[in-house]
């Protein structure tokens, strides 16, 4: 009984540890979070000044045209997937993943039909296990990316389309909604359809022609919101933590709960036990 009741007492004090190290993790990742969402919230203005520039000179001139504007034929499409380089996050991984194995499953017939382009960890090896066609990679950003850690991948991804060699480019991400939910997103990032609907015609001066500034910008605009998802995806899986780490904080509280209880009743019944023997001894002699 003595050793069961030590056994329990040494369960009882791993999960104690357990537990204040996962209240630490919540906790950190609550203040990295709010950081993460400021960050996302301060990169918006440049992001839509971008997007009225552009939308401005396509709804205001006539006959433009560029690649990146124009609907082709797709021979070859573009899945740039977003996720973490590390677990801990719940199924934050896990859905995003089976969404775009799904997609590249229903559209695809062969593995010359698509490219990937992933960032993190996670994303990396598990198409690497499934011989899938990963042709860029980045792991390893901080909770805080900035631009010039994404921007080759992003540049990759949007010269491919620019030189045609991938017709289409989708951008797949964990969206956040709040701490408790992340919704898993595949949106078309080209070609840029409708890009001046609805945009307010500005009467910009360009030099030194519209055409010229669009060839510049439109390459940037779309680096741009692979930026902006990045740094969504990234408030996603410290909401993810956040949360996983909280229920994990609560489930050692019930075990511990429940194991106290269990140590308790197991101590009771051992001095109850003793009683009775020493009761039984003074009665025998």
């Amino acid at each position: 009984m003595a050793r069961g009741l030590r056994d329990i007492k040494r369960q009882i004090k791993s999960i104690q540890n357990t537990k204040q190290i996962t209240k630490a993790m919540e906790m950190v990742a609550a203040a990295k979070l709010r950081r993460a969402q400021e960050k996302a919230t301060a990169a918006l203005p440049y992001s839509e000044k971008l997007k009225e520039v552009v939308g401005s000179i396509a709804a205001g001139t006539q006959g433009i045209s560029h690649p990146m504007l124009e609907k082709r034929a797709v021979k070859k499409t573009g899945y740039l997937v977003i996720t973490s380089d590390r677990g801990l996050a719940g199924a934050s991984n896990s859905n995003i993943l089976r969404k775009v194995s799904g997609i590249i499953a229903e559209r695809h017939q062969s593995k010359d039909e698509y490219s990937i382009f992933v960032i993190g960890r996670k994303g990396r090896d598990y198409f690497r296990r499934r011989d899938l066609p990963v042709v860029e990679e980045l792991t390893e950003l901080s909770d805080s990316p900035t631009f010039g850690d994404i921007k080759s991948i992003a540049n990759a991804a949007v010269r491919q389309y620019e030189l045609g060699e991938i017709d289409e480019l989708y951008i797949c991400y964990n969206k956040f909604v709040n701490a408790l939910t992340q919704d898993p997103e595949a949106t078309k990032l080209l070609p840029m359809e409708n890009i001046g609907g609805g945009v307010n015609v500005s009467s910009y001066e360009y030099e030194p022609s519209p055409e010229a500034v669009l060839e510049a910008l439109l390459p940037k605009y779309a680096e741009t919101l692979i930026f902006s998802a990045m740094l969504n995806a990234k408030a996603s899986e410290l909401g993810a933590k956040m949360t996983a780490m909280g229920a994990a904080t609560k489930n050692a509280s019930k075990m511990i709960g429940d194991l106290t209880l269990t140590y308790n009743r197991a101590r009771q019944a051992a001095i109850t036990q003793e009683i009775s023997e020493i009761v039984a001894g003074a009665d025998a002699q």
